[in-house]
C-alpha cells in the first residue's frame, strides 16, 4: 500500500524535509501523487530510498548517489554486496577506534599504561575516500605523486601529519567566529597553505582557492571539517579565498 510522506519519515526516522529535498533534486520521485498533490511512496520507492541511506551512511555526497542509482547498469544485487562489505569495513575500524578510546579511559584512571604506539591504534589514514574526486578535479599525475609520497612515509611520519593536521584545524576552530580577513584567520590559513604544500604537493594558489569550495560544496567535507566547529568549513572557504586571492601573482 502506498505511503504518504510523513509515513515514510516517521518509518524511516528521515525528515521530511530531506525527503522533500531528495525529491526536488531527482534523487527519489515518487512516481504517485493523490488528487491533492501529495507524493505517494511505492514499495520500489522504498527499496530506492534504502539504497540511497545505505550511500550516505558510507559517506557519499548526494550528486553522485544520484549518478549511481540512475545509472542504466545499477545492479542493485550488487551493490547491497558491497554495502555489505564496505560496512563490515567501517565497523572494524570503529570497533579498533572503540578499543583505543577505552584504553585510554583507563590510563586516564590510572589502571593501566599506554605506550605512544598505542595512543593511535585504530587510526588508519592508509586510504582516502575522496582519491577519486580528487583525480577527476585535479588530475592523476598530482594525486599520485601525494600517494607516492604518503605511502612511503614511515607510520611516525604519518601520525606526526595527522597531528599537525588536528592542531590547524583546532586552531581555526577558535578564530571561525571572527573575519577570516583578520590577521590572526589568516596567519592560521597560511599554516594550512603550507601543510597542504607539503602533505599533498600542492602550491597552486587558485587550486587552494577551489579545495576551500570543495569544503562547502562537498557535504563530506562540509560534515568532517565542521566536527570541529559548527561553520568552520565555510570560514575556512573564505580565509582560503581570500589568502590565494592576496598573494597571486
Amino acid at each position: 500500500m502506498p505511503m504518504k510522506v510523513k509515513e515514510v519519515a516517521e518509518l524511516v526516522g528521515i525528515s521530511i524535509r530531506a525527503l522533500h529535498h531528495y525529491d526536488n533534486i531527482g534523487l527519489l520521485t515518487p512516481q504517485e501523487t493523490t488528487e491533492a498533490g501529495y507524493r505517494l511512496y511505492s514499495n520500489k520507492d522504498l527499496e530506492t530510498l534504502q539504497q540511497i541511506l545505505f550511500f550516505k551512511e558510507l559517506d557519499f555526497p548526494l550528486k553522485k548517489i544520484k549518478e549511481i542509482i540512475t545509472n542504466p547498469d545499477f545492479d542493485q544485487k550488487e551493490a547491497l554486496q558491497l554495502h555489505r562489505k564496505m560496512l563490515l569495513e567501517k565497523r572494524r575500524r570503529l570497533d579498533n577506534m572503540i578499543q583505543t578510546v577505552e584504553k585510554t579511559l583507563q590510563q586516564r584512571r590510572g589502571e593501566i599504561h599506554m605506550t605512544n604506539k598505542d595512543k593511535f591504534e585504530g587510526f588508519d589514514f592508509s586510504r582516502n575516500p575522496y582519491e577519486q574526486e580528487a583525480r577527476e578535479r585535479w588530475g592523476d599525475e598530482a594525486v599520485d605523486r601525494s600517494n607516492a609520497k604518503f605511502n612511503h612515509m614511515s607510520k611516525q611520519g604519518k601520525d606526526h601529519m595527522s597531528r599537525q593536521m588536528d592542531t590547524i584545524y583546532k586552531k581555526l576552530a577558535t578564530l571561525r567566529h571572527d573575519s577570516p580577513d583578520s590577521d590572526a584567520a589568516q596567519a592560521a590559513i597560511k599554516e594550512w597553505y603550507f601543510f597542504m604544500n607539503e602533505s599533498i604537493n600542492n602550491d597552486d594558489l587558485m587550486k587552494f582557492k577551489g579545495i576551500g569550495q570543495l569544503y562547502i560544496d562537498d557535504e563530506r567535507f562540509t560534515n568532517n571539517i565542521d566536527n570541529y566547529g559548527e561553520g568552520l568549513a565555510e570560514f575556512m572557504r573564505d580565509a582560503m579565498a581570500l589568502f590565494a586571492d592576496r598573494h597571486k601573482k
